[in-house]
């Protein structure tokens, strides 16, 4: 590695062989004015990393280096940025670039900015390639990196600088709190912080899973109840009961989804966040007209939003539920194969970066 021209990551460069990972050298994006360099420490892994090794959100542009749910420390920053500095311990998720410019961006919603670059698989407009944080190092836009408080351990804030996030923000813009009832479906490596942040904003919090064998977890982590799908009639006892459901599953195209409509009360919100590789199932308008429901999703969060999600972790010691696994094309391959067969409690964390890039600065 020549450093700062180039970087190591672990890298995919076949969808065909999409866990078998390399060692290799890449050519970062220029450092430019506002950017910080980051020396990585840990990296959580994420189903959106799977999705894109196997092509199943479409080709990607290989070799790809995955990985956003990055904390490390600050080794460079750019002649104009302010907002962090050498030494601090921060971190990135899964968008590195906005414009910062237009309409959408000034609303502090740059999270759904068009021109956005995500933090992999993606290319900034000068054409250079974003690689993630599977990796030695990471360069971004100092606006899409965070400070991470002292009390939240890096390997547990990893998870929320993607998962976390894109469960918070939805129940933040709805306004969850104290008198709303959620329930969050799917018990995994988002729904596990659907549970936490819906739980610590104050909401009556209700697990809904076809895995009766997760209820013990969920009322652990916050769940006040459990509701098993597995059945015909699953939710006649629970219609009208939910004001927002959020949908942290990728299944969703095998989802009955007026049952799951039945359960919101009038003009309940279900909002999903899980992305699968095929298509959202039929939707008939009769299905939401019973309670005036309505169907939303969101993308990852704002800026604020993270904040304060991060500030809310530190100050309520709100912690993800992670099994490390030290960074390697092994540990690599490991970890994507664990998030394949659902074998996590509920994230994984690589780790040990030091140990194949050495201690750097």
């Amino acid at each position: 590695m020549v450093y700062p021209d180039t970087f190591e990551g672990f890298m995919v460069n076949s969808h065909e062989q999409w866990s078998y990972f390399q060692k290799q050298e890449f050519k970062p994006k220029p450092l430019e004015d506002w950017d910080v360099e980051i020396a990585i420490e840990a990296c959580g892994v994420c189903g959106s990393d799977v999705h894109t090794l196997t092509g199943g959100w479409g080709q990607a542009n290989l070799p790809v280096c995955v990985g956003h749910e990055v904390v490390g420390k600050v080794v460079a920053i750019g002649p104009e940025a302010t907002t962090v500095k050498i030494g601090d311990r921060v971190g990135v998720g899964a968008q590195v670039w906005a414009c910062l410019e237009c309409k959408i961006c000034k609303s502090g919603n740059e999270n759904y900015c068009p021109h956005q670059v995500d933090t992999y698989n993606c290319y900034y407009p000068d054409k250079s390639m974003a690689y993630g944080g599977y990796a030695s190092h990471i360069r971004a836009h100092e606006y899409f990196v965070f400070a991470i408080p002292e009390s939240l351990e890096s390997s547990l804030a990893a998870p929320m600088l993607c998962a976390g996030i894109t469960s918070y923000s939805p129940l933040s813009r709805a306004k969850i709190g104290p008198g709303k009832t959620v329930g969050v479906v799917g018990i995994g490596g988002l729904g596990h912080f659907g549970i936490l942040f819906a739980a610590a904003l104050g909401a009556e919090v209700y697990a809904i899973s076809h895995s009766p064998n997760k209820e013990a977890d969920a009322k652990i982590l916050g769940a006040k109840g459990f509701i098993c799908t597995k059945g015909d009639g699953w939710n006649e006892p629970w219609r009208n009961n939910f004001d927002f459901i959020l949908n942290t599953t990728d299944a969703t195209d095998r989802f009955d989804m007026a049952a799951y409509f039945s359960l919101l009360t009038i003009n309940g919100t279900f909002h999903t966040v899980g992305i699968s590789d095929k298509a959202f199932p039929p939707l008939r308008t009769q299905d939401m007209m019973g309670n005036g429901c309505s169907i939303a999703a969101s993308h990852i969060g704002s800026r604020q939003e993270v904040q304060e999600m991060l500030l809310l972790a530190a100050k309520l010691d709100i912690k993800s539920w992670v099994e490390t696994i030290d960074i390697s094309e092994q540990g690599c391959k490991i970890a994507v194969e664990k998030v394949v067969t659902g074998d996590v409690r509920y994230r994984v964390t690589l780790v040990g970066y030091d140990k194949v890039f050495g201690a750097r600065k």
